[in-house]
């Protein structure tokens, strides 16, 4: 680099700097440097991904005018990542222990980090999981059973840096394909579209993927810092997130934004007191911000969903039209969640396209017959059956999950736990855990022993059936 092309950085460096601030400045570009002038471009690189992505979504545009301001024949920046291969072995001559350094003989000491562990593995999961440019705020149609939950999301999406955190963490849950994922996007979307925070988008998934290769390449502490340097934190599906050390880590994580006054947002399909393959101190930290659960959707909102994506469709077929009676005929019978009404449309669509043909309620019936499935039964959580249980027995619930063998308190467990086993998917490790810590062999015990009695005692096993008929009412 010539003397006149340094200058030229670092004037270019003092506007940025003016243009962003310090804590930005520090927190980006700090790392940047500048690889060749051309007549009508810069070549600039930074050591990570995270960083290239970033700067890239955020601040490309200010990089380009704060160069123009210096050169204004120059009408493109090329950022890329330093990678290791800038570090060459040192030559024969060299002593092996010699520092890194450019082609103009500067040192480069930020090239040793890149060459001891590729900063492609260790922040790829830093740039985020993808995201849907359909799912947005704009596109998200609103009725009673998500009312809650999108003026929540709105208030997080339109919180500026230094701002109280109102509902921290802020955690949706639902069952599957009901708008968790649209309504996380969307807060992304929303709280990216300006430079001032920093938000990310994470699936359960890409965090633990991120964590281990970071553990593995041996810079999780960069990871750590990188991931508690984010303004909003958003990670969806929850429930997938696996292992001891990564779930430690998230719990950390977690402590650490909330205690420094960042926002998180998390999605499950169930509420934190569910999550059974989580840490309590997890799920009580979880469960201490706003828990909204999403519920299922209702007609007018089946209805509202199926008009909005018949209108996206239009944008680009604008001669695809669904009469209203097909609209409302969909709505009544699709029931389960919006991607079957979303596929529905696109099955009308298809059909319509492909076969030059209206779109009428005889086709409609018959394209979406497998979409039309019978009513989902009831979801039955374990903090139900105890309830219920000590209602039937005139116990209370702390009886149930407490240490005592008085006979009157035994049976009900027992039953309880039956029927924790025979309604819920939970494992009987799991169902030992929410009575009171109990071991797996006490409710495998307890299960055999109801079944035997049921089997020959007419009176318990027409008590058991109807707990299961109040239960799954």
């Amino acid at each position: 680099m010539t003397n006149i092309e340094q200058d030229r950085w670092s004037r270019v460096k003092g506007r940025l700097r003016s243009s962003v601030g310090e804590d930005v400045y520090s927190s980006w570009f700090a790392r940047m440097d500048l690889e060749s002038v051309q007549p009508e471009s810069v070549h600039l690189s930074v050591p990570t991904r995270f960083l290239k992505s970033w700067i890239q979504t955020h601040y490309s545009d200010r990089v380009l005018s704060c160069w123009q301001a210096e050169m204004p024949q120059v009408h493109r920046v090329d950022l890329t990542v330093r990678t290791a291969m800038r570090c060459a072995a040192p030559a024969k001559d060299a002593p092996a222990h010699a520092e890194p350094r450019r082609d103009d003989g500067r040192p480069a000491p930020e090239l040793r980090a890149t060459a001891i562990a590729p900063v492609s593995a260790t922040h790829e999961a830093l740039g985020g999981s993808p995201l849907d440019p359909r799912l947005t705020f704009g596109s998200f149609v609103i009725g009673r059973s998500n009312t809650l939950a999108h003026a929540a999301a709105r208030q997080v999406a339109e919180g500026r840096r230094g701002d109280p955190v109102m509902f921290n963490p802020l955690y949706i849950h639902s069952g599957v394909g009901l708008g968790k994922t649209h309504l996380l996007q969307a807060v992304t979307w929303a709280g990216n579209s300006g430079t001032e925070r920093k938000v990310l988008y994470l699936t359960a998934e890409k965090f633990m993927y991120g964590f281990v290769a970071a553990l593995k390449s041996q810079t999780a502490l960069a990871f750590k810092e990188a991931l508690r340097g984010i303004d909003v934190l958003v990670i969806d599906d929850l429930q997938f997130l696996q292992g001891k050390t990564t779930q430690a880590e998230f719990c950390h994580t977690l402590n650490a934004l909330i205690d420094a006054g960042r926002q998180v947002v998390i999605a499950a399909d169930r509420p934190p007191s569910d999550l059974e393959s989580l840490d309590e101190r997890v799920r009580s930290r979880l469960a201490g911000g706003l828990v909204v659960e999403m519920a299922s959707l209702g007609e007018d909102l089946r209805l509202g969903i199926l008009k909005s994506r018949v209108t996206a469709a239009r944008a680009h077929h604008a001669s695809f039209d669904v009469p209203l009676p097909v609209l409302e005929y969909l709505a009544r019978t699709i029931t389960h969640n919006g991607r079957d009404l979303e596929g529905a449309i696109n099955r009308l669509l298809a059909h319509s396209k492909l076969n030059a043909q209206p779109v009428t309620l005889e086709m409609a019936e018959r394209e979406i017959r497998d979409l039309v499935r019978p009513q989902e039964p009831k979801r039955i959580k374990i903090e139900d059956i105890q309830r219920v249980v000590a209602r039937q027995y005139n116990v209370s619930r702390s009886d149930l999950l407490s240490s005592r063998r008085t006979a009157n308190v035994v049976r009900p467990r027992q039953v309880a736990m039956y029927l924790a086993k025979t309604l819920t998917l939970r494992s009987l490790p799991e169902i030992g855990r929410r009575f009171g810590g109990r071991d797996h062999t006490t409710v495998l015990h307890a299960v055999r022993k109801i079944e035997g009695l049921v089997a020959k005692d007419t009176a318990l096993s027409d008590e058991v059936e109807l707990l299961k008929r109040q239960l799954q009412e």
